[in-house]
């Protein structure tokens, strides 16, 4: 994107690819302001409204932030069932109550394809966020939960029956990012991000980038979910 104007208060815009935005209202306090929304990846819509919600807080948590408010961004198709609908907010609702936030309001369109999300504001101590682009060489890359839930949604799609495979990926994609945040804060962490949509190696790369240096995996030091190696040799990606 460009056309960014600078200001002196805009203290994390989207230069470097960061989580989130960050803004400062005072020395004590900055806002940090994020949206992401996306279709079903579980067949539940309470736990599908739960995950979004949760996967749309994270965001801030990365930036080191506490979520306060959120706005539902909704998605659906006139032909959704009212019950279906009210499900999903249900789901997205008792995420951010979890997180010690609430849902202020909110926005819908009618839409093909179901989609759900939140536009969510959280907060932060000037100068204690942390951002993607601060990472320093001789930094240990630390993982928050396992990889491969984006292989374990394809394959759900793809029909495979999955069981506890997918019991495993569901329990992970409904867990607040909250603990890994405060622990974050307190060690001092350098840099951080939040490993979505374009995957460990996506993430890193950005990350990489935005902050002058290089980095290097070792497979086998990966956390992983169970199944997600075997899904892989059938071919899911």
């Amino acid at each position: 994107m460009n056309g960014a104007v600078p200001h002196p208060d805009l203290l994390v815009g989207f230069e470097h690819g960061d989580d989130a935005a960050v803004y400062r209202l005072d020395e004590r306090v900055a806002l940090v302001l994020t949206v992401d929304f996306f279709a079903p990846i579980v067949d539940d819509p309470f736990t599908y409204g739960a995950i979004a919600a949760a996967n749309s807080m994270s965001d801030v948590y990365a930036i080191g932030g506490l979520p306060i408010t959120a706005l539902n961004v909704a998605a659906f198709p006139r032909s959704l069932p009212f019950e279906v609908s009210a499900e999903i907010l249900r789901g997205g609702a008792a995420k951010v109550a979890e997180a010690g936030a609430m849902i202020v309001g909110g926005h819908t369109v009618d839409e093909v394809e179901p989609k759900y999300g939140l536009s969510v504001v959280g907060v932060v101590e000037p100068g204690r966020q942390v951002q993607n682009s601060t990472a320093e060489s001789g930094d240990v890359l630390v993982l928050t939960k396992p990889l491969g839930t984006g292989v374990v949604t394809t394959a759900l799609k793809n029909g495979k029956a999955l069981g506890e495979v997918l019991n495993a990926a569901v329990e992970t994609m409904l867990r607040l990012n909250r603990d890994a945040a405060e622990a974050m804060v307190s060690a001092g962490a350098h840099a951080a991000t939040d490993v979505t949509g374009f995957g460990i190696v996506g993430h890193l790369m950005t990350m990489m980038r935005a902050s002058g240096t290089t980095g290097r995996l070792r497979r086998s030091a990966l956390p992983v979910l169970p199944g997600v190696v075997e899904l892989l040799e059938d071919g899911i990606a």
